[in-house]
């Protein structure tokens, strides 16, 4: 399986982590003696499954290495634009690429096992996207400061990962509903319009299990989709806020040392 790492974001004035950014990209914020993506890239080049690193919104001169890094991308503005011309990129470099892992740069803490066990999954079904989640017990067992928040279902809640798979030749259709499930990542009303006001009410009443949801989402989307319960807490705990990058970096010192 072949990567794609997207790290083209530089947080603005008044956002949370430009005190420590100050106009740097976000994926070179120190953390333990790397920049962050390098925890990232470091996992992805030590693990089996993945055979080629595509790396989208820094380049040859930021200094960070990878032995299967193939191709720096500059960064396309929006995420379906990077995703895209990674996986242009990547089949120009194996037409025949079926799956295409998706991970973003500020999970550090992800692991070569981890990344393994995420394309272990792929195999086990026939799915256009495979979208891991992690259950607010195995997150608050791992990061109980993370603060993160959670979609409460009938049997379990769950916060979304960042390390996602896709089926390469799904990304380039319906260019209108890729924009509109992207934009949706972290909005509940605009995910309510994709996935409709009926099925969310279900959602919020909790009469839906995860597979029900995953199932009536993908109906209403058009693709087929699944859910995949990770247990790994590390795929999900990104680095938005000043709290996050400090869990990290105490997290990383101490079971990761350089």
């Amino acid at each position: 399986m072949d990567a794609i790492v997207t790290a083209g974001g530089i947080p603005q004035p008044g956002e949370p982590l430009f005190e420590y950014s100050q106009g740097s990209e976000k994926a070179l914020l120190e953390i333990a003696g790397k920049p962050m993506i390098q925890w990232v890239l470091d996992a992805l080049c030590q693990a089996d499954s993945v055979e080629r690193v595509i790396l989208i919104g820094l380049n040859e001169g930021a200094g960070i290495t990878c032995s299967k890094l193939a191709a720096f991308l500059p960064s396309y503005g929006e995420m379906l634009d990077n995703i895209r011309a990674g996986t242009k990129k990547l089949l120009a470099f194996n037409p025949d690429v079926t799956y295409i892992l998706a991970v973003s740069s500020d999970i550090p803490a992800i692991t070569p096992q981890m990344v393994d066990w995420v394309a272990r999954e792929v195999q086990e079904t026939d799915h256009d996207v495979y979208y891991n989640v992690v259950t607010r017990k195995a997150m608050e067992a791992r990061f109980p400061t993370s603060n993160r928040s959670y979609v409460k279902l009938k049997d379990v809640e769950v916060c979304g990962g960042d390390m996602n798979v896709v089926r390469a030749k799904s990304v380039f259709s319906n260019q209108e509903l890729w924009e509109r499930i992207i934009a949706s990542r972290k909005n509940a009303l605009k995910q309510a319009s994709l996935i409709g006001y009926d099925t969310l009410l279900l959602v919020l009443l909790r009469v839906l299990t995860l597979e029900k949801a995953a199932k009536l989402a993908s109906k209403r989307l058009g693709i087929r989709g699944r859910a995949v319960i990770c247990p790994y807490a590390e795929i999900a705990m990104d680095v938005d806020k000043p709290h996050q990058l400090e869990i990290m970096r105490a997290y990383l010192s101490e079971h990761m040392p350089v």
